[in-house]
């Protein structure tokens, strides 16, 4: 008797780094805007943390799964959730869920979900160096913001450490908005239109 063969359909779907790139991009400019003092409060930064860093992300790291990259699908994944927990955090601090979520507020534990995402973040910059050279260095400035965030819900951060944090945070922003245009105008002209940088090549 004989089986019927098997066969896997693949599905061809766009490479969708630029809208994790472009989610990134944003809720951090939103959030620099913050810390450096430019804007107040963190009502609006909510908003885009959820839809932008959140849900934009989330919605790449899905897609990036089926085109098959798991490194951008678990990178974009992370933060998609590392986004949806802040947002979360901030609106329990501001008391929008009940004075007894408030009260119970403890900042070291966000302390030690920063360190958390911290370490992962620091094991994912190793695989960004067979990414490109701006990745990476994109993932190296998002170590330095979580060791800061860190200090700072910790409660041992100096002045300087807030600023290094929220000045490497917008530049974060800028070289995403970068990444983002280089993913869709290389692709969409088919060539080098903007250069990231080629892997290191160390382990690939």
């Amino acid at each position: 008797m004989s089986t019927p063969e098997t066969q896997r359909i693949k599905i061809g779907i766009a490479n969708p780094t630029a809208l994790g790139l472009f989610g990134l991009a944003i809720v951090t400019l939103v959030a620099s805007s913050q810390k450096l003092g430019i804007t107040t409060g963190l009502s609006f930064v909510i908003v885009y943390a959820i839809f932008l860093g959140a849900t934009a992300q989330l919605v790449a790291c899905i897609l990036d799964f089926i085109y098959e990259n798991i490194w951008g699908g678990t990178v974009f994944g992370a933060y998609a959730f590392f986004w949806y927990a802040v947002a979360v955090a901030w609106m329990m601090k501001m008391g929008v869920m009940g004075p007894e979520l408030q009260a119970a507020c403890d900042v070291k534990q966000l302390g030690f979900a920063f360190l958390g995402y911290l370490i992962f973040s620091v094991l994912m910059t190793i695989g960004a160096m067979e990414v490109s050279k701006l990745i990476f260095i994109i993932m190296v400035l998002i170590d330095v913001l979580l060791a800061a965030l860190t200090l700072n819900a910790f409660g041992i951060a100096s002045h300087a450490t807030h600023v290094i944090g929220a000045w490497t945070e917008l530049v974060i922003s800028l070289l995403s908005f970068y990444a983002c245009a280089a993913v869709v105008l290389n692709t969409f002209f088919g060539k080098v239109f903007l250069p990231v940088g080629k892997p290191f090549g160390i382990f690939k």
